[in-house]
């Protein structure tokens, strides 16, 4: 943003330097061609006055002396031509020829008119300026005088100039980078301490610590102000946010301990049932083990919803160990459990969260995997450099309608038809939580061949390899 701003600037100090100086140079420049033109229409007007008596005397041999000292002095070539357009004096032997400009020229001259202004002559315009004038006798034109006058000395005039006024243009945008620099700065440091400073509150709400203030009480007041109200909604948020977990956890702790005596008073209660209240004896056990199994998926969601210091894990072995505590059930329901993949791979994950992610999503696959189904655990890099590290579940059970992937991370979703499943609705959303705190992602698909897969993608750890790795 810092950079766009310093263009804006530079092309607004830019077009200010163009709006000035392009009218300057061009109003220098024509300045001094209309002084130039003015000379010259002068000393052509001062010799057709001379050239009244040479032309109707038909005698121009004293005129020759006057125009060649003239031409000396000045550079300026005149000729003296009658009204058959004849030379009949001229300051150089032998005298130049005029090029279409200067015969329209002498044309208006020879019909009795003025020479007219040069529009303005550019510096790459190497033509001289040829003016005509008549010469009169009694109203009668008897000829024209022509000054030819060449330009360069003009040209190298108006260089010097536009060469002048283009430095000071560059010193100007020398000057306003110096300038804008600090300001910029200045103006854009809360805005960078706010881009800045928003992925740490993120984090410090999130790990329900104090976030890091972004206003330090610099820049325009504006920004000051906007620095300083969302320090007021980051402490907020994170107060806010601190309250809703601990409230969760609270409520669960202190719920587990009635919960508990009631589930004690409830199996103490068999055998003594009269048999018209089994059926409700039996539903209010199953009420009290599925509220016992929320309130433990609201606590772990609140535990995974902790940030948590991230370090380098093997994977190896926690899966290992997770798979083999699932095999039994596994073999029970006569589902096969394999491990596959890429072995000694490491990742950058909070500790417990390889646990936390199999348990949950090794419950659901067990959940909906048929009798005589597989699910395999498979491990492999990924990336386009192999940066990350892929742990996948796939089951073969039904799998889900593809419009319901993106929800089932959800918490409390239940696939329409499944609200008979036992389980909370939080399992997933447990996985994906304890995924996305060590900065990965968990993601669902529908493999070919059926089923369902679940994929948490988390960053390789030693990766990239040192540059004398082999």
């Amino acid at each position: 943003m810092r950079t766009r701003l310093l263009v804006v600037v530079l092309f607004l100090v830019g077009l200010l330097a163009a709006g000035l100086g392009v009218p300057l140079a061009v109003y220098s420049a024509q300045a001094a061609q209309s002084k130039l033109f003015t000379n010259r229409l002068t000393d052509t007007v001062y010799f057709a006055s001379l050239a009244v008596r040479p032309l109707t005397e038909d005698d121009p041999t004293g005129l020759d002396a006057q125009l060649r000292r003239f031409d000396d002095t000045f550079g300026v070539t005149v000729l003296v031509i009658d009204a058959a357009r004849t030379v009949r004096a001229s300051s150089r032997v032998p005298a130049p020829e005029l090029d279409a400009d200067g015969q329209d020229r002498l044309a208006l001259a020879l019909a009795a008119r003025p020479s007219k202004p040069y529009p303005l002559l550019m510096p790459w315009d190497d033509r001289p300026m040829v003016l005509a004038e008549p010469v009169l006798v009694d109203t009668e034109v008897r000829g024209a005088v022509v000054t030819i006058s060449p330009t360069g000395a003009l040209h190298a005039e108006q260089l010097v100039v536009w060469i002048g006024i283009a430095t000071a243009s560059v010193l100007a945008l020398a000057l306003a980078v110096l300038v804008a620099l600090p300001i910029v700065r200045w103006t854009l440091r809360p805005v960078r301490r706010l881009d800045e400073g928003t992925g740490r509150v993120a984090a410090a709400v999130l790990a329900g610590a104090a976030p890091e203030p972004v206003s330090d009480n610099s820049g325009p007041p504006e920004l000051r102000r906007l620095t300083e109200s969302f320090d007021r909604m980051a402490e907020t948020v994170t107060q806010a946010y601190t309250a809703q977990r601990a409230f969760v956890a609270d409520a669960s702790h202190q719920l587990r301990n009635p919960l508990t005596a009631l589930r004690l008073r409830l199996s103490n209660l068999e055998g003594q049932v009269v048999p018209e209240a089994l059926d409700d004896h039996a539903a209010a056990l199953e009420e009290a083990e599925r509220l016992s199994t929320l309130l433990d998926g609201l606590l772990a969601l609140a535990r995974a919803e902790r940030t948590v210091p991230v370090t380098v894990q093997a994977i190896d072995a926690p899966i290992a160990e997770r798979v083999e505590v699932w095999r039994p059930l596994a073999e029970h329901l006569e589902i096969t459990l394999e491990i596959t993949g890429t072995r000694g791979l490491r990742a950058m994950v909070p500790a417990g969260a390889i646990e936390t992610v199999l348990d949950a999503v090794l419950d659901n696959a067990v959940k909906f995997t048929p009798p005589g189904g597989r699910i395999t655990v498979c491990t492999t890099a990924a990336g386009a450099d192999d940066e990350l590290v892929e742990i996948a579940i796939r089951d073969s059970g039904p799998g889900m309608d593809p419009e319901h992937l993106d929800r089932a991370t959800s918490r409390f979703w239940r696939a329409p038809g499944q609200d008979n499943v036992e389980g909370s609705g939080l399992g997933l959303a447990i996985a994906a939580r304890t995924v996305e705190v060590g900065g990965g992602l968990l993601r669902l698909d529908l493999p070919p061949g059926g089923g369902l897969r679940i994929t948490a993608v988390l960053s390789r750890a030693g990766w990239p390899p040192p540059d004398d790795a082999p």
